[in-house]
């Protein structure tokens, strides 16, 4: 039921990075749920990670890893289990499978990144994961983005993607980045899982801070249900494949690099949105008139989280008095109703408070059928603004997570 979502026709290779799949059972037999992606020497890499007080094993492993400094030569992705809740004992399996990727592509375990996402408080599969590593090394190739992407599909009705070739001083930069997610998505950080690439020369302050300001404009700004997930990552690398010298915040490229590498996350965050769990409807959600980005972001997420909103937004339903409900209940201090204005793409249902005179009800009716449409809020205190982007509840939303583990 993906809203205007398409599967991408190309993935641009990214010079620097092989990919492998393979099929481990890992939740059930039949498909390719495992990911293999080898980085060449060099490579730099960043992270962002969920904060939910149940960070995944994986997520903790990454997380030391990161820190510590080392080179990164790996990251291995299985789709089926999250390897959250599951203890000491699923640290004990993630650092087993990095081992068994050390081995098979001659690296330390501790330059391989562990990843993992499905089911919550099982343990891995760890054997079948250690018989399938080989297999998927030996199927490494810089063309295998679009085999990646389905690899780390879970409730995905579509796999998501996306690319940009831009031209800089020191030659051309590839971007390609893949992600999954669902359901379970508001994201402290990122998405369920996400991985962006590029063969750009970027130091590795500037690989932190380009992917820390995309997602703050992107990944942090969708929503489908307002559940963080234990498992959240997102992670860009840059193999330093093109040009001689590093880019970072002071080179002329860097600009051009980082806003490729902000349009591929924007539209994998999109993506995410379209292919919610049962979803319809795409909504922007544009609040404006705001004290502060943050105050913006407040109303914006109370409309885009609630159940009221989004049940009457999947029924075609212009219910525009669950939207001022979701406004005032966002908890702005000395929030003014009569300043207050809201509309529905371009027919303006409340002014300063007041009902719009020219509103009748077939006009917001008919711009809530669409598949894609806008929610703009005006509060009348100030400059600042902010964008999120949400889906409607339907049935399926309900009937998708029910049988979640059936």
């Amino acid at each position: 039921m993906a809203v205007n979502l398409k599967v991408p026709e190309v993935l641009h290779p990214v010079k620097g990075i092989r990919l492998g799949v393979a099929e481990a059972a890992i939740k059930k037999p039949g498909r390719k749920d495992l990911l293999l992606i080898e980085l060449a020497p060099g490579s730099r890499v960043a992270g962002v990670f969920t904060r939910n007080a149940f960070s995944a094993a994986p997520v903790i492993l990454c997380r030391e890893r990161l820190a510590a400094g080392s080179e990164m030569r790996a990251l291995l992705v299985n789709s089926g289990n999250a390897n959250a809740a599951t203890g000491s004992g699923g640290i004990e399996d993630a650092r087993l499978t990095s081992v068994v990727v050390a081995k098979a592509l001659g690296c330390k375990p501790e330059q391989v990144l562990p990843f993992s996402t499905g089911v919550i408080g099982q343990r891995l599969p760890v054997q079948r994961m250690v018989d399938a590593v080989p297999n998927a090394a030996a199927v490494l190739n810089a063309d295998h983005w679009p085999d990646a992407m389905r690899a780390i599909m879970t409730t995905d009705t579509l796999p998501k993607g996306a690319t940009r070739r831009v031209q800089t001083s020191q030659g051309e930069v590839t971007v390609t980045g893949i992600a999954k997610g669902v359901g379970m998505i508001h994201p402290d950080m990122a998405t369920l899982l996400s991985f962006i690439a590029t063969d750009a020369r970027l130091s590795a302050e500037a690989t932190s801070a380009i992917l820390k300001d995309a997602v703050s404009r992107s990944f942090n700004c969708v929503t489908v249900d307002g559940d963080t997930s234990t498992n959240d990552s997102c992670v860009l690398i840059a193999t330093a494949q093109v040009g001689s010298s590093d880019v970072d915040a002071s080179h002329a490229d860097y600009a051009a690099i980082s806003s490729a590498i902000e349009s591929v996350c924007r539209e994998l965050a999109h993506a995410i949105v379209r292919d919610g769990e049962g979803a319809t409807k795409f909504v922007t959600i544009n609040v404006g008139g705001a004290t502060t980005a943050a105050e913006a972001r407040q109303v914006a997420l109370s409309v885009a989280h609630s159940p009221l909103v989004k049940t009457a937004l999947f029924a075609s339903d212009a219910n525009w008095g669950r939207i001022v409900m979701a406004i005032g209940k966002a908890g702005v201090e000395g929030l003014d109703a009569a300043k207050v204005s809201v509309a529905l793409d371009d027919v303006q249902l409340i002014e300063k408070g007041e009902p719009h005179p020219s509103y009748h009800e077939d006009k917001g009716a008919a711009v809530v059928a669409k598949e894609e449409f806008a929610i703009s809020i005006g509060l009348g205190r100030g400059n600042a603004q902010t964008t999120v982007w949400t889906c409607d509840f339907s049935y399926d939303y309900v009937k998708i997570n029910a049988e979640y583990r059936t």
